[in-house]
């Protein structure tokens, strides 16, 4: 089995001590907060944070303090721009603010290797509004990611110095290692019940995470992983145009199918003797198109968070839908409920992926999880001031001795 070295895992706390490209230690961009203003002289503001220019720390915040301090997870994809704001609420928490909203970063970056100035700009409109929100909110710790679109785009670098300059926002480029571990730690609560290994998927808009786990504890093992090329955008752009007839159309199907599975052929060969011998296998997407599909199967006439996120479907009803999506002319698909103009195209590709993964880990039923790399980052960044928390705790009481 080839070996993972994610960043290491404490499982008491489900924090981490490693970093990905960028590193996982630089979580925090206090740029979002301006200074407080000056109160009266010795008074310092109820809302002052450690690390807030200008605010006086607390070098023993309250419990009730702590819980009221809000955290915040910035999600730049290749296709979406996702915000979550929350507070702590006991072992969980809770979201208090929210955006997202589609930006097609990677738009045309198979063809050219750059991000194009139309696609930075509505990702530069997107992160603006993120801005303010993190402003208006009581933000104690942030982290902002960026993925495959900027980890490919040559002018990536140059991309995230204009977003420092014109939002304040600190966009941290993380690797393909990172994205699965905060894919995995976001969702893997939601995996069914059952013995053995199972796989976690993120079909993303330029790349494609897998990582096989070993559940168990407040955080899965991870065994094994790929992460390739290709997510909804970058596979839809390297395929022939998606207009025609529907020959022409499967011809395009088995064209991304063929792709996808060229590039798994790797991984399903590390996975082929452990699905053999385990009892049961166990499968969880996270990501636009399995909720997307999921919304098809159960015939939403609008997309409803709640009754996707969490759902076990049958893998056969999966590909059942594929099949009846790929026959179809972008046009019909965009008056499906829950699909639209701007997945109109797309949800072709992610069946291509879908389907190519539920060839190589043939799970039975599929979970659903319309949660991921934000609440990872959440669930990382509550864990992790909580146990500086204890540290700085435990240092205030032996000073005191």
């Amino acid at each position: 089995m080839a070996g993972f070295s994610p960043p290491a895992f404490d499982r008491e706390t489900g924090s981490t001590s490693g970093t990905g490209r960028g590193g996982a230690a630089k979580v925090a961009d206090f740029r979002y907060r301006p200074s407080p203003p000056p109160g009266p002289a010795g008074v310092v503001p109820a809302c002052a944070d450690a690390g807030v220019a200008g605010s006086t720390p607390d070098p023993f915040p309250s419990e009730l303090h702590r819980r009221r301090q809000a955290f915040a997870a910035l999600d730049l994809g290749t296709n979406n721009c996702r915000l979550l704001i929350a507070r702590p609420s006991g072992e969980h928490f809770t979201v208090i603010d929210a955006f997202s909203r589609v930006v097609r970063l990677g738009e045309g970056l198979a063809a050219n290797g750059r991000l194009s100035d139309q696609a930075m700009d509505r990702a530069l409109a997107a992160l603006h509004v993120c801005a303010e929100k993190l402003r208006r909110r009581n933000v104690h710790l942030a982290r902002s990611v960026a993925t495959e679109a900027c980890r490919r785009a040559t002018n990536g670098a140059e991309f995230i110095a204009r977003v420092r300059d014109e939002t304040g926002i600190a966009l941290d480029i993380i690797s393909a290692q990172e994205e699965a571990r905060l894919a995995v730690l976001g969702c893997h609560i939601l995996l069914q019940d059952g013995e053995g290994p199972a796989v976690v998927f993120d079909i993303g808009g330029g790349s494609t995470e897998l990582v096989l786990i070993e559940p168990g504890g407040p955080v899965p093992r991870i065994l094994d992983w790929l992460s390739v090329p290709w997510g909804v955008v970058s596979l839809n752009d390297s395929a022939p145009p998606p207009d025609g007839t529907e020959e022409v159309r499967q011809r395009r199907y088995a064209i991304m199918r063929d792709l996808v599975s060229t590039a798994f052929a790797p991984f399903a060969e590390r996975l082929a003797p452990v699905a053999s011998k385990a009892e049961s296998v166990r499968l969880m997407g996270t990501s636009g198109t399995v909720t997307t599909l999921a919304s098809v199967h159960l015939e939403l006439p609008h997309y409803d968070r709640q009754a996707v996120d969490g759902l076990i479907v049958p893998s056969r009803s999966m590909r059942e839908i594929c099949a009846r999506l790929t026959t179809m002319s972008g046009a019909q698909r965009s008056t499906l409920p829950c699909i639209g103009d701007d997945r109109a195209n797309l949800v072709v590709a992610g069946c291509a992926i879908l389907e190519s993964i539920l060839d190589i880990w043939p799970a039975e039923m599929l979970g659903v999880a319309d949660r991921g790399i934000r609440e990872g980052i959440l669930r990382s960044l509550i864990a992790a001031d909580a146990k500086g928390e204890e540290s700085r705790a435990g240092l205030i009481r032996q000073r005191s001795i």
